[in-house]
């Protein structure tokens, strides 16, 4: 196997350009003396923590004596703070000045041709967007947690994000975009919301990726007439997850229909995909101007076992694409899977409390694991060094392990180096 690097988009590459974007940040204490560790070291030192999966800042923290060397090496950080310095200033800036970087790295991957393997259907990229927590506790809170009012009198504060994700049905990565944080504002009296999220979203979306065309999927919650209208009014395609019990005119007007589309193919592993669909139909009694087109499937493996999913669009829905229609939101677990379950259960610990903080710390501490995350998403698919030490080591949880250790006993010039000191297979004595 070939061990190439494309250096535009190596983890060193990527690094440089996110520091070199971090140093525009301003220091949320400017008016006051000057710091003597730079605003810039102590965000790159937070990106740090997440590139090198440390399960705790405390743990961060401790190691921090053996590995200044690698952290000026690698991520340009001239001086580490400590894990309480850390939290106190990333608890102070606006997580709006992060919002850049994502759209910096992303430009880079557009630039690297990278994106060509996502495209999907007439030159758009499936989109799923998704909730998912990411701080809950019964005691401590900042202004910005939501809380939910037990009947018992209890409280239970907290954070959650909607998620995005560029997503592919034959692609194995994904490339996450910035999310959208799920909070309140200072002395908000109503809970945000999922739905108010995917709102900021998508004018966020169109505002930095204006030429970037995308087929929104979304799950049955998503399929209501406020959503479609916002994303119609955005110009935006979409294919929404409808279930019958939510849908129940929508579903009577595809039953009593008296022309509708039906087709089926059997592939070469022996399942039979049915496909029925109708086209320009109201979404509901309610609001009989929002037309969609329904698409119902059902799957029906080699056993006999049937699987029956639908969803609405406002893709016109033919023959000739109704099974790549399917392919696609049947991809929308990929948000869920390959997206909320690794940033979970695969070192970055997305529902660990790596620390409150009173005002934006919790949301700047999950905006810098994104950003650790999307590095990783594109070593996935671009660094073939990357997939082969990957592949070595057996396992995300075995490479995290073995690059803190590297990373603690020995001094590196750059990733490429420590990557290929790994596939060599040498021994290091740590003794």
């Amino acid at each position: 196997m070939t061990t190439a690097v494309r250096k535009s988009l190596c983890v060193d590459a990527l690094l440089s350009d996110i520091f070199h974007c971090f140093q525009k940040v301003p220091d949320p204490r400017v008016a006051l003396d000057r710091q003597t560790i730079s605003f810039t070291d102590v965000l790159m030192s937070g990106l740090a923590v997440f590139g090198l999966k440390f399960p705790s800042l405390l743990k961060y923290d401790q190691g921090r004596d053996t590995i200044d060397r690698n952290l000026l090496n690698l991520y340009h950080i001239g001086q580490p703070p400590s894990d309480t310095y850390l939290r106190e200033r990333l608890d102070e800036l606006n997580p709006r000045f992060i919002r850049p970087v994502f759209k910096k790295i992303f430009a880079k991957l557009q630039r690297g041709k990278c994106l060509e393997a996502f495209e999907f259907l007439d030159g758009r990229y499936l989109l799923p967007l998704d909730g998912t927590g990411k701080f809950s506790s019964s005691n401590v809170c900042c202004p910005q947690c939501c809380k939910k009012e037990h009947e018992d009198g209890s409280v239970t504060y907290y954070h959650q994000m909607l998620g995005a994700c560029i997503v592919h049905p034959d692609q194995p990565n994904v490339i996450p975009l910035c999310p959208e944080i799920i909070q309140n504002g200072d002395g908000a009296q109503k809970n945000d919301c999922e739905r108010n999220a995917a709102k900021r979203f998508v004018e966020n979306f169109t505002r930095e990726h204006p030429h970037l065309k995308v087929i929104i999927l979304g799950d049955g919650i998503s399929s209501n007439a406020p959503y479609i209208r916002l994303l119609e009014e955005h110009k935006m395609k979409y294919l929404l997850g409808a279930k019958p019990g939510d849908h129940k005119s929508l579903f009577a007007t595809l039953e009593a229909a008296e022309v509708t589309e039906y087709h089926e193919i059997s592939d070469e592993k022996g399942f039979l995909h049915q496909f029925r669909f109708l086209n320009d139909v109201a979404l509901n009694a309610s609001n009989p101007d929002v037309r969609v087109n329904v698409l119902e499937y059902m799957q029906t493996d080699p056993k006999g076992k049937e699987t029956v999913f639908s969803w609405v669009t406002n893709i016109h829905i033919t023959k000739t694409n109704a099974f790549m229609l399917m392919r696609g939101g049947r991809t929308r677990w990929k948000i869920e899977n390959e997206t909320f379950n690794t940033l979970k259960n695969l070192g970055y610990n997305l529902e660990h409390n790596y620390g409150h903080g009173k005002q934006f710390l919790s949301t700047i501490l999950c905006l810098l694991m994104l950003l650790s995350f999307f590095i990783d998403q594109i070593q996935g698919m671009t660094c073939s060094l990357f997939q082969a030490v990957k592949k070595q080591a057996g396992s995300f949880q075995a490479l995290w392990e073995e690059l803190r250790t590297l990373f603690k006993y020995a001094t590196w010039a750059s990733w490429e180096g420590l990557y290929r000191f790994i596939l060599s297979g040498k021994k290091f004595n740590t003794s």
